[in-house]
């Protein structure tokens, strides 16, 4: 059967173990894994521009033997995505090329039906609902710093986005609780909290929302926060800076968790709008870790999806 990420809910939190498990082992023994995928092809189409979600795939890919083909989907030289070729198509025409699509767009649906109609792994690398790539590098920064994800509280502070939705999703397969620190005004996908609210009620951990931020981060582990303008608002960029001004993560914030608690940041950081340079830069940041862990979470999830290890 053909496996995909299109969000976490495409993986149980044994399989999120496990992955995790493997990553681990990849980024302390990369060599093992170099033929891996080897004659393999994938199709990287990226709708949006991207830093570490192309070069960590571009680079794992190839340090695990195989070919990315980056496929900018816009602009004269783009994908015949970009002139109505339907999704349906793409991903007939791709199964019969390729072993492998990791998309980067804007619609959800994107990912669904290039799934639904195509015979080959789509792995979700960012869409404007899900993150899960960034969520899995999330996890395994954790188990790094606190040799555990279970237990822990991740706090998320700042506007709901689709990093927010793919927390939520992580933390009852991670085992451990995530607060949504966010404005009323602009709150998590108030489905995905309720689709995760529900999981959580089963893995005994918790998804709640807390407007106040310093209420919010009590007890946290992990302070944990984005850009306050994504791709596409802005537009709307002085009014969210205004708005979200008391949700900027500083010294102040940090020392109203826990007295372990760490920052983290999916990038990339504007410094003195989401977080102070002092805490960003500051011996409390693991953000440069995380960024890392992209690359071997996403060589752990491609060696499962493509066959190069075995989920069980």
């Amino acid at each position: 059967m053909t496996r995909h990420l299109r969000s976490l809910l495409d993986l149980s939190a044994e399989e999120v173990d496990h992955l995790l498990d493997l990553a681990a082992k990849v980024k302390k023994d990369p060599a093992d894994y170099s033929a891996k995928l080897a004659g393999k092809s994938v199709a990287m189409i990226f709708a949006k521009p991207s830093t570490r979600t192309r070069v960590s795939f571009e680079v794992g890919l190839r340090q695990l033997g195989a070919n990315p083909l980056f496929l900018p989907a816009g602009g004269a030289t783009g994908l015949q995505l970009n002139r109505g070729e339907s999704n349906h198509d793409t991903a007939k025409v791709m199964s019969r090329f390729v072993n492998a699509i990791v998309i980067r767009t804007f619609a959800q649906a994107q990912v669904e039906e290039l799934a639904e109609h195509g015979t080959i792994p789509v792995v979700n690398a960012l869409t404007d609902v899900y993150h899960p790539c960034q969520a899995l590098a999330d996890m395994l920064t954790m188990r790094e710093h606190f040799g555990t994800t279970k237990g822990q509280t991740l706090v998320y502070v700042g506007p709901g986005n689709n990093v927010t939705s793919s927390l939520m999703l992580a933390g009852p397969r991670g085992g451990f609780d995530i607060v949504c620190g966010c404005p009323d005004d602009l709150p998590p996908d108030p489905k995905v909290l309720a689709l995760a609210q529900a999981e959580a009620e089963k893995a005994g951990t918790k998804v709640t929302v807390e407007s106040d931020p310093i209420k919010a981060v009590a007890g946290a582990k992990v302070i944990y926060t984005d850009t306050w303008v994504s791709m596409g608002q802005e537009d709307e960029a002085k009014a969210l800076i205004a708005r979200l001004e008391p949700y900027r993560v500083t010294n102040e914030l940090m020392n109203a968790a826990d007295d372990d608690a760490v920052l983290m940041h999916c990038l990339p950081a504007h410094r003195g709008e989401e977080v102070t340079a002092e805490v960003i830069d500051g011996p409390r940041s693991i953000v440069f870790d995380e960024a890392e862990n992209r690359l071997h979470a996403q060589k752990a999830l491609m060696l499962l999806l493509m066959g190069g290890a075995s989920w069980s």
